[in-house]
C-alpha cells in the first residue's frame, strides 16, 4: 500500500491584502511569533510522514526557497559563538529525510493550475495540498494533516479538509453537500464555489487542505477555465466525484484564516500565548492591557 510522501504548496499568489508587507517578500513568510506561515505547513506534514515537499513558486518567491535551504555562513558564525540551541533552531527548519522540490507557475492561474504545475513530480501518487495561509492547529492531539493521512489510509480515497462556518460565510468558501449529516468522515455528493448563504447545499466548507488520488489530473486538464481564465480545483473535484469516491473530513482543530489580517492577529495572539518563552509575560501584559482599557472606558463614561 502506497504512503502519501508528497505534499504540494501553492505558495505563487500575490499576497496584495498583506501590501506593502508583501510588495518584495512572499504572505508565506510572514512570522507568526518566530517562524513563517510557510514552516507551519511543513512541519505539518512532516509530522504527518510526508516527505517531498513540493513549492508550486512564482515570482519574489525566492526567499522560500533560501529558508529552506542550509544556511552555511548563518551556522558557522553560531556554531563560533557557542549558540547551541539557535544553531539547533536553524538546522532543524528541515529534517533531513525531507525533500523541498520547487517548480514555476508562470502565471497565476488560479489553484487548480498551481496543482496542475505539480503534476510531472506527482506522477502516479495520492498526495496532499496544503495551503499556508490556513493556519490549523490542535494543540491537544494530532496534527490535522496526520488526521487526513488516516483517513485516506483507512479508504484509499480522495479527502477534503473540512469545517462547518457560519451560513452567512459561505460565500467565501467552497462548500460540500454529502449523503450524510452525521459523523466527522462523510461522502461528498457535490461541492460548489463561494455560493451565496441562501444558495450553499451545507455549512461544511472546505479549509486548505486536500489529499487526492492521481486522477484529478485527468479533470484538471479536462475542465474550462472559469472567471478570469482559472482553473479551479473546486470544479476539477467536482468532475473526479462522479467517477469515484470523494470523502470530507470535519478535522480536529482550530482554522486561523492568515490569509486575512484579523485572521492572522488572532494567530499571533492565540500561538504567542501558548509559546514557552512569550507564553507567561505575553498574557500578564494582555490582562493588564484588558484591565486598563476597561478602566479607561469607565472614566470616559
Amino acid at each position: 500500500m502506497k504512503k502519501v510522501t508528497k505534499a504540494v504548496f501553492p505558495v505563487a499568489g500575490m499576497g496584495t491584502r498583506f501590501l506593502p508587507a508583501t510588495k518584495a517578500s512572499p504572505k508565506e513568510m510572514l512570522p507568526i511569533v518566530d517562524k513563517p506561515l510557510i514552516q507551519y505547513a511543513v512541519e505539518e506534514a512532516v509530522a504527518a510522514g510526508i516527505t517531498d515537499m513540493i513549492f508550486i513558486t512564482g515570482r519574489t518567491k525566492r526567499s522560500i526557497e533560501d529558508h529552506f535551504d542550509k544556511a552555511y555562513e548563518l551556522e558557522t558564525e553560531l556554531e563560533a559563538r557557542g549558540k547551541k540551541e539557535l544553531l539547533e533552531i536553524v538546522r532543524k527548519t528541515v529534517p533531513k529525510d525531507v525533500n523541498c522540490i520547487y517548480t514555476r507557475q508562470a502565471e497565476a492561474l488560479g489553484l487548480g493550475h498551481a496543482v496542475l504545475c505539480a503534476e510531472h513530480i506527482v506522477s502516479d501518487e495520492a498526495f496532499a495540498v496544503i495551503l499556508a495561509d490556513d493556519l490549523l492547529e490542535n494543540p491537544s492531539g494530532a496534527p490535522v494533516m496526520k488526521q487526513m493521512v488516516d483517513v485516506y489510509n483507512y479508504n484509499r480515497c480522495s479527502v477534503l479538509g473540512t469545517m462547518n462556518v457560519p451560513r452567512q460565510d459561505t460565500r467565501q468558501y467552497g462548500i460540500v453537500s454529502t449523503e450524510s449529516q452525521s459523523g466527522n468522515v462523510q461522502r461528498v455528493t457535490g461541492i460548489v464555489e463561494k455560493p451565496k448563504p441562501e444558495e450553499a447545499p451545507t455549512t461544511q466548507a472546505v479549509v486548505g487542505r486536500y489529499i487526492l488520488t492521481p486522477r484529478i489530473f485527468d479533470h484538471l486538464h479536462a475542465i474550462k477555465p472559469g472567471a478570469g481564465g482559472e482553473i479551479q480545483l473546486t470544479d476539477a473535484i467536482a468532475s473526479l466525484l462522479r467517477e469515484e469516491a470523494v470523502l470530507s473530513y470535519q478535522f480536529d482543530g482550530v482554522r486561523f484564516d492568515c490569509g486575512s489580517k484579523f485572521g492572522y492577529l488572532k494567530a499571533t495572539v492565540e500561538l504567542g500565548l501558548r509559546h514557552h518563552e512569550t507564553g507567561p509575560a505575553f498574557a500578564a501584559y494582555l490582562a493588564d492591557r484588558f484591565s486598563t482599557g476597561e478602566a479607561e472606558k469607565k472614566k470616559e463614561k
